[in-house]
């Protein structure tokens, strides 16, 4: 049964509301939140007098104090996710949206905020990319900033700042490009075209030219160099595409024996192992990978690994039950 004198306190605090007066009606909830701290409205109303008072960091605290008085309250996730993003939060905000849409996911307040939110978050990324590509621009490193404007194209392509650093800086680079490959042996032009061939999904001609590469390396006693490495880890990836599973294996092995905790041959080895049903040996590889630092392995190939772990133990565990 509700508090009836916090609920006389709340009224009082909604009529300070209607009136402009928000520091009145915050003392007003507060004091009814100290009377009944289990009722997310009192908290949830003085989130709300503080967002019009542009207190945010106090806005984010009544919003956390709603949300643990009623977890299944949304507005409480709304008011700390607004809390957030006037404070520029963006990642906490996007998270609080998530929880909130745990409880609701068709709440449409939360599902708007979350789009705008995200639209926020892209266009800052845009604007840290333009300025890192600018920045590499004057330092010289015209390959590192064709890299990250490429990145922000992919965010927004056909934003014109984009496209007049690129428009500057691609005259350059491809200079640059012509006298790089001038300069190549022909080992390392065979894996150029490859690289070239790969781009155009063409892996067959691809696999030709790394072979050739990776032959003419083994035959000068090269076959542990930086570029066979190159050759192996990238004519892997050619098999790969053409669900080739074993040479995908072979030349993930061969990387392997030169870079004995190469993150990308270790996925790609396992991902062939499961393909062709030598589960232990997928799951081998996969614990490998999860094993090491997560900053070594990055996000996109931890959560595939922890994915095919789980995946591949099932698999193990079914296999074991049939014997």
């Amino acid at each position: 049964m509700p508090n009836a004198q916090a609920e006389a306190l709340k009224a009082q605090g909604n009529a300070f509301f209607k009136a402009g007066q928000y520091a009145a009606a915050i003392e007003k909830y507060e004091a009814a939140a100290a009377m009944d701290n289990t009722v997310p409205a009192y908290w949830s109303n003085a989130a709300a007098c503080h967002e019009k008072l542009s207190q945010y960091e106090q806005m984010e605290a009544a919003g956390r104090n709603c949300i643990k008085a009623d977890k299944k309250f949304v507005k409480g996730y709304f008011r700390l996710a607004t809390a957030l993003k006037g404070q520029n939060n963006l990642s906490e905000c996007i998270k609080t949206l998530e929880s909130g849409l745990s409880v609701q996911s068709a709440n449409p307040d939360l599902k708007r905020m979350k789009k705008e939110v995200l639209e926020l978050q892209r266009g800052e990324q845009v604007a840290t990319y333009c300025r890192k590509a600018d920045e590499q621009m004057q330092g010289g490193d015209i390959a590192g900033a064709v890299k990250t404007l490429e990145l922000a194209s992919r965010l927004d392509a056909g934003n014109p700042d984009i496209d007049r650093m690129k428009a500057k800086v691609q005259p350059k680079f491809e200079a640059m490009e012509k006298r790089r490959v001038a300069g190549l042996d022909a080992n390392a032009t065979h894996k150029e075209k490859g690289d070239d061939a790969y781009k155009a999904a063409n892996f067959e001609g691809a696999i030709d030219h790394y072979s050739k590469c990776i032959d003419a390396l083994k035959a000068q006693g090269k076959d542990h160099s930086e570029l066979a490495l190159k050759a192996y880890s990238n004519r892997a990836a050619c098999y790969k595409q053409i669900s080739n599973f074993d040479g995908t294996i072979g030349d993930c092995t061969a990387v392997l024996e030169i870079d004995h905790e190469n993150v990308k041959a270790l996925v790609r080895r396992a991902q062939a192992f499961e393909g062709v049903e030598r589960y232990r040996f997928a799951l081998q590889d996969v614990k490998t990978v999860l094993a090491m630092p997560f900053e070594k392995v990055g996000r996109s190939n931890f959560d595939m690994c922890n994915a095919m772990q789980n995946r591949l133990n099932r698999t193990v565990q079914q296999l074991k039950s049939m014997r």
